[in-house]
């Protein structure tokens, strides 16, 4: 019996308007390299430690009819059934820097008491919810 390796996420995928744009957005409202963006402007990458973060358009011919058209949230009131969570050691300073770079603010960086993290909420340049937070902290290190 062949033995099956524990997979490893290769890739967070966002289905955006303009790969461009929201690489460029990423990378300077929160602070990532570039790894690559193809002449096409059809696929962008950035850097993110054993993650690579991704953005294509959210109509492909490729994939469209194969998986389906991707559905938006139809307002702020609406959400995605998935979050994004950026980690910081200084979720303020972040926070405020996603602003300064267009980000939308959703709600200032709190602390979370109940599971030991500051956290905050941005909108990206397509709506997408973006969770800013600190390390979550054990009970012991209270």
């Amino acid at each position: 019996m062949t033995a099956i390796c524990q997979p490893v996420l290769g890739y967070a995928i966002f289905y955006v308007k303009d790969v461009a744009k929201s690489v460029d957005f990423y990378a300077k409202a929160f602070g990532y390299n570039v790894r690559r963006l193809d002449e096409s402007h059809r696929w962008g990458e950035l850097e993110s430690g054993q993650t690579t973060i991704a953005f294509t358009p959210k109509h492909q011919h490729e994939t469209d009819e194969l998986t389906g058209e991707v559905q938006v949230p139809k307002s702020d009131v609406h959400r995605p059934p998935m979050e994004l969570c950026f980690i910081y050691s200084d979720v303020d300073a972040a926070f405020k820097r996603a602003v300064e770079n267009g980000a939308v603010a959703v709600r200032e960086p709190e602390d979370k008491k109940d599971w030991g993290q500051r956290v905050g909420y941005v909108r990206d340049i397509d709506g997408m919810l973006v969770r800013m937070g600190s390390y979550v902290k054990s009970p012991k290190e209270d």
